[in-house]
């Protein structure tokens, strides 16, 4: 038996992480225990999907060795948690039909694609899926000014009340790299791009959809965890094809996909709760507890520089 090492990628919605410590003399038991240790799901719900079109591995003889499936250093594995936990041992024909038939509908997978955490991750993130899923840092700021732009010439919309300071005040602060982009900003690039832009938030498990009553044709999603945005990309289940960043809002199995994403991420509590979550003013170092407080202490001292307390 060859002890040949398999360097094997697994893919979930959540992302797609690297496996170590496997060779062709592992058995299925050995990929299972390293699989759910990386995806938190517990090995009798998994269901591993290989090559193209996906085929789901036979994983029920946790003896056997992985060169008997067999498997190729590099390979991609597609992990789904399976809720019908119990019922795997379905005939090969009809889970080729089955995947086939959801292959039709969703022509890939949406993940994460992790962009810095530098107070413009939010428009990083749109810049990101406008174009193509390539990441550009110095993209924020002519981003803040376009925003800065729409505001300043339209103040009969983006009055004092609307804005929470006037609309001066406002362009000065959305200029400034350590101001955090929200709802307004998401609203206003919806706008300027005739594009939905649906927020997944990831405490709340739902999707906010910016631009859904304006019947727009297209749309783009990110990730919110509660302080940090992250572009939702769709890697295509075909090796080598490109991925794809904005879809049509009459594509119905991707925003089920983000959906499940947002489920998936408030079970598994992956977010920030912004009502308790410690903060320092990295002026004054006042230590403070919530957004409600920072925005407070900001309006009160002028301080707009917060980081947070680990």
């Amino acid at each position: 038996m060859t002890n040949k090492t398999l360097n094997l990628r697994c893919k979930t919605k959540t992302g797609q992480q690297s496996m170590t410590g496997l060779h062709l003399s592992s058995t299925i038991g050995q990929l299972k225990t390293t699989i759910s240790n990386l995806t938190k799901i517990p090995g009798d719900r998994l269901k591993v999907l290989q090559g193209y079109p996906p085929k789901v591995i036979d994983l029920s003889d946790t003896e056997h060795y992985l060169s008997e499936i067999p498997l190729r250093s590099g390979d991609t594995l597609i992990v789904e948690e399976d809720t019908l936990s119990g019922k795997l041992n379905y005939h090969c024909n009809t889970i080729d039909n089955d995947i086939r038939s959801q292959n039709a509908k969703v022509k890939g997978m949406l993940m994460r694609k992790v962009v810095p955490a530098d107070n413009s991750c939010l428009f990083t993130s749109v810049d990101c899926l406008l174009n193509n899923g390539k990441v550009n840092l110095s993209s924020a700021p002519s981003m803040r000014e376009l925003i800065a732009g729409v505001v300043i010439s339209d103040p009969a919309t983006y009055t004092d009340a609307f804005l929470g300071k006037s609309n001066q005040d406002y362009c000065k602060w959305i200029m400034n790299k350590e101001s955090w982009g929200g709802a307004i900003e998401i609203s206003i690039l919806s706008k300027y791009y005739s594009m939905e832009i649906d927020v997944v938030d990831t405490q709340s498990g739902r999707i906010d959809r910016f631009g859904e009553d304006q019947s727009y044709s297209k749309r783009i999603l990110v990730i919110y965890d509660g302080i940090h945005y992250d572009p939702l990309i769709l890697e295509s289940l075909v090796p080598g094809d490109d991925i794809q960043t904005i879809f049509s809002t009459l594509d119905e199995a991707v925003l089920a996909q983000a959906m499940d994403i947002a489920s998936e991420a408030k079970d598994s509590k992956q977010f920030t709760d912004v009502s308790s979550f410690s903060l320092k003013c990295l002026i004054c170092q006042k230590l403070l507890t919530g957004q409600s407080q920072a925005q407070l202490h900001a309006k009160e001292s002028g301080h707009i520089n917060f980081g947070e307390v680990n």
